[in-house]
């Protein structure tokens, strides 16, 4: 059978043939036995409703043996034969382009250059996925190869729920995962109704179809590592960076501090997602023992180096090693999985990697005490550092909050607060947020690098244009922005489809999307996929990361990600995406994502025009309300702009009053 025919025949009428397990490739950990004898029979009823009555027989034994040996049922032996990656939007079988689209970016997530566990449907994190199983896979792109332009597809946490009747400028596909009742959105609710399959983690770009590979955050990380040095007053050449974590989204910064122009050391368990990183150029070099490694440190400081280190091994040794070496470490933080922490996130000191799978299958307790206690381990290592002038910074990942659960030695004097404040925090929200800069996206849909070499100039020219008329606020960000897009092609930032990520604000982002129609509507470029990391201004409420520079006591509300799926939904997106999880885990934060398709016509004009304004806007004027001046500058300069915005503004009140 041909490519198209495949993806047209869906779950097959004759069941293909079970496949041998491939060792060579990085699979997920075995989940932790959760279900009851029960439960498990409804897993298996679950999972068989997708086959005819006529298949059960032979798959019941099969998918039982993948639930006891694996913990979840992938349904290994639906995986397709053809290879999977973001094909020119053309080899696509499907009625509406649009939908082409979204099977294009669907099967970028699962390529196996892009994917963390590609067998598993895992695209990044540990546990965020595409799918639960291949089933679920097979539906949705048969669905999308059926569609026309007056329907909807609706996507229940991997499910397909089906194809309902719409119109042409509504979303073509509607997906949530893991919308639980806040009361079952702890990690073991996860790890239950996940194995059940009846809901999944979908990360943040994972499960709404729009990673990008590790490029996806080296921009946010760049501008994060030279403002990190910017705070503490000092220039990243010959200066130290360590952090931990290679894996999906993690394995940006050695790549960013490259780029940044700094010594990074950045630890990692797993040897094959070192390897892959390695093999793929985003790691300089790869040292496996903490001697050498002190001395590589050493003469990279010596000679004022730009260069990124793999250790093969726990970061937690590397913090303990340079105190004792009295190695000064600038910059630190960790990028490890913690949102994820008792299935793969983190790994426990002084055991290898493979013991610690094993100990997290089969002894689930004793390696969460296990972590645990790294955890405090590594936050004494931390505060030795930070005592000799380190500047430490929580990466959004659940660190500090996991630390200070564990009872390691990680808050203020006050007893509320961290002792170290998270990037967002600190950083990227008064720097960029604020302000309306984030982590805008796009792929071009023809799969030609020339096609991304043209979007690359075409948005430096906007960029260029609108600098030339900005404020004295955001120079700085626009000069970021100017070098990181004219440097984008030759730091070789491509894994998988030919995509590009660029902080923009809300002027940025339609300017250069109108230019991008413009340019398809005149057959200089094929068609363009927009869209942005949930890790923006309105997407995402988390009270440890993406608001964490909220101080009005609202940082634990979601209202801001509600209304931004909602908003763009009805303003012109493609696609629109609201999930429970995310970076710092389940039940921590509420996310939302969008994906618009341009094809250079008028009506693309208008969507992105009306979707973009509000995606960035919202959340500005969110921002605003809790009284940062950054957001409060930003949206009164979008008002003045946009006659038919207008945001309800803050009153300030005299301190002394209230004393």
């Amino acid at each position: 059978m041909t490519f198209k025919e495949q993806i047209l025949e869906g779950i097959p009428d004759n069941l293909p043939k079970a496949k041998a397990y491939d060792a060579s490739i990085n699979h997920a950990p075995k989940r932790k036995e959760i279900l009851s004898a029960e439960e498990k029979k409804l897993a298996l009823r679950n999972a068989l409703r997708y086959f005819d009555k006529k298949h059960h027989a032979e798959l019941l034994p099969e998918f039982k043996n993948e639930l006891e040996t694996y913990g979840r049922i992938y349904m290994y032996r639906l995986r397709p034969d053809y290879k999977m990656y973001a094909r020119p939007i053309e080899e696509y079988p499907a009625k509406s382009k649009q939908a082409a689209a979204i099977m294009l970016m669907i099967q970028n997530n699962l390529d196996y250059a892009v994917a963390q566990h590609p067998h598993e449907l895992i695209t990044y994190g540990g546990n965020g996925g595409v799918f639960s199983n291949w089933a679920q896979y097979r539906l949705t792109m048969k669905y999308l190869a059926e569609m026309n332009d007056e329907q909807t597809l609706v996507m229940y946490s991997g499910h397909p729920m089906g194809l309902f009747p719409s119109h042409k400028d509504a979303p073509r596909v509607v997906v949530t995962n893991g919308m639980m009742i806040p009361n079952y959105s702890k990690p073991d609710d996860w790890e239950k109704f996940n194995a059940l399959g009846v809901t999944q983690y979908g990360q943040m770009t994972a499960g709404s179809y729009m990673y990008i590979g590790p490029q996806g955050i080296v921009h946010g990380t760049t501008i994060t590592v030279l403002n990190g040095f910017r705070k503490i007053k000092k220039e990243p050449k010959g200066n130290l960076f360590v952090t931990s974590g290679l894996g999906g989204m993690s394995g940006a910064q050695p790549k960013a501090g490259n780029i940044a122009g700094c010594i990074t050391v950045c630890a990692e368990v797993n040897p094959k997602i070192t390897q892959v990183r390695f093999d793929q150029g985003w790691i300089d070099e790869k040292i496996t023992d903490l001697d050498e490694l002190v001395a590589r440190v050493n003469k990279a400081k010596e000679e004022k180096e730009t260069i990124s280190i793999a250790y093969l091994g726990n970061v937690v040794d590397v913090w303990e090693k340079f105190d004792q070496e009295n190695i000064h470490i600038d910059l630190g933080s960790d990028q490890t999985s913690l949102h994820n922490p008792w299935a793969g996130g983190y790994y426990p000191v002084g055991i290898s990697f493979e013991e610690a799978n094993e100990m997290m299958a089969n002894n689930p307790k004793l390696f969460k005490e296990k972590v645990q206690e790294t955890l405090r381990r590594h936050a004494a290592a931390i505060n030795k550092h930070t005592a000799k002038g380190t500047y430490f910074f929580d990466y959004g990942n659940a660190f500090l909050l996991e630390a200070s659960r564990a009872g390691a030695d990680i808050m203020a004097e006050n007893g509320i607060d961290f002792k170290y404040p998270s990037y967002v925090q600190d950083i990227m929200g008064p720097m960029c947020f604020d302000y309306g800069f984030g982590p805008f996206r796009w792929v071009c849909a023809s799969g030609k690098p020339e096609d991304l070499e043209k979007t690359d100039a075409i948005a430096c020219k906007v960029l260029e244009e609108i600098k030339k008329n900005s404020p004295e606020e955001i120079q700085q960000q626009m000069a970021d922005n100017i070098q990181w897009i004219k440097g984008a092609q030759e730091n070789k930032l491509v894994v998988g489809s030919q995509a590009r990520i660029l902080y923009a604000d809300a002027e940025g982002r339609m300017k250069i999307a109108q230019a991008f129609n413009d340019a398809i509507a005149k057959g200089e470029i094929g068609y363009v996929v927009l869209g942005r990391d949930h890790h923006d201004v309105s997407g995402t409420d988390s009270p440890y990361r993406e608001t964490s520079n909220i101080y009005d006591g609202s940082r634990f509300t979601a209202d801001m990600a509600i209304h931004n799926v909602i908003g763009d939904s009805f303003r012109g997106a493609t696609w629109v995406s609201i999930h429970n999880g995310g970076g710092v885990g389940w039940g921590e934060v509420i996310n939302g994502g969008f994906g618009m398709v341009l094809d250079g016509s008028i009506e693309a004009s208008k969507r992105l025009n009306a979707m973009l304004f509000w995606d960035v806007n919202n959340g500005i004027s969110r921002r605003s309300w809790a009284r940062n001046p950054g957001a409060e500058f930003a949206i009164k300069r979008a008002m003045e702009v946009e006659p038919n915005l207008k945001v309800t503004l803050p009153n300030h009140v005299d301190d002394a009053l209230l004393n």
